[in-house]
């Protein structure tokens, strides 16, 4: 079997939670170059609806947009249903929803708090176990969590206030690891990819203000691209990374090194 060969994602089909914009959809775009038929899902389903139509049409996959709160029960499981109805099977799941709450620690509500942790470690949960359980009847499947470097280290208060996000991102990892214990001897991996500073909807009132002090930290001078990703969640995703599980890679231009 050659490298290409690892690669390729033809025939099979994955779900990218937040894959209407930003890095979902970086990586969302890299899996449908591979050949894998979509399913992207968000908050907003226009927007998944439209990027699902555009995919479609550019790599000649199946591909479909629809809305979801990753922290309800009810729509993952209305996710995982249309897929394994449309797509016919689920191979990969990437858990890219996020959402942060930026203040100082003494004065986060609980409801910031909350709101957090529904979305970045209980929606991940949610996600990975209704997948999960498609992939455990077919025995095979691979989930890719995107966790952050900010799950990795504590943050200067002078550019990143956001406990909960932080927090979050280090349960993700956690969560990694463990899954990929309890489900590696019945077919499934579990990787994480933990970026650094990608500008983003999310970032940019990090960026904005202190981008010129941040990109200094960086050894590769500069912060995440739109193709930086794609080579990570293709690895994670398909037989190149057949004997991968329980791993976070990151990707962040050296900041953590």
């Amino acid at each position: 079997m050659t490298v290409r060969d690892l690669f390729d994602l033809g025939g099979r089909a994955a779900i990218v939670t937040g894959g209407g914009k930003g890095i979902g959809l970086q990586m969302a775009t890299g899996l449908a170059e591979l050949g894998a038929d979509l399913l992207l899902c968000a908050r907003n389903p226009e927007r998944c609806e439209a990027a699902a139509a555009e995919l479609s049409d550019a790599f000649d996959i199946r591909a479909i947009g629809m809305r979801c709160d990753v922290s309800d029960p009810g729509d993952v499981q209305a996710v995982v249903d249309r897929a394994v109805s449309e797509l016919g099977r689920i191979d990969v799941l990437v858990n890219n929803a996020g959402t942060v709450w930026g203040s100082p620690p003494e004065d986060i509500p609980l409801e910031g708090w909350q709101k957090v942790v529904d979305v970045n470690l209980t929606g991940v949960f949610l996600c990975a176990q209704a997948a999960g359980k498609v992939m455990l009847g077919a025995g095979c499947g691979s989930i890719v969590n995107i966790a952050s470097v900010a799950g990795l280290h504590g943050g200067d208060p002078e550019y990143m206030n956001a406990l909960p996000y932080s927090a979050t991102k280090g349960g993700v990892i956690a969560l990694t690891r463990d899954l990929a214990w309890k489900w590696g001897r019945r077919g499934i991996r579990v990787n994480a990819i933990a970026p650094g500073w990608f500008p983003s909807d999310m970032s940019k009132y990090v960026l904005g203000p202190h981008g010129d002090e941040l990109v200094k930290r960086i050894p590769l001078e500069r912060f995440g691209g739109p193709e930086d990703l794609k080579g990570a969640v293709a690895l994670l995703a398909s037989d190149a990374g057949a004997f991968i599980t329980g791993h976070t890679l990151v990707v962040d231009g050296g900041q953590s090194a």
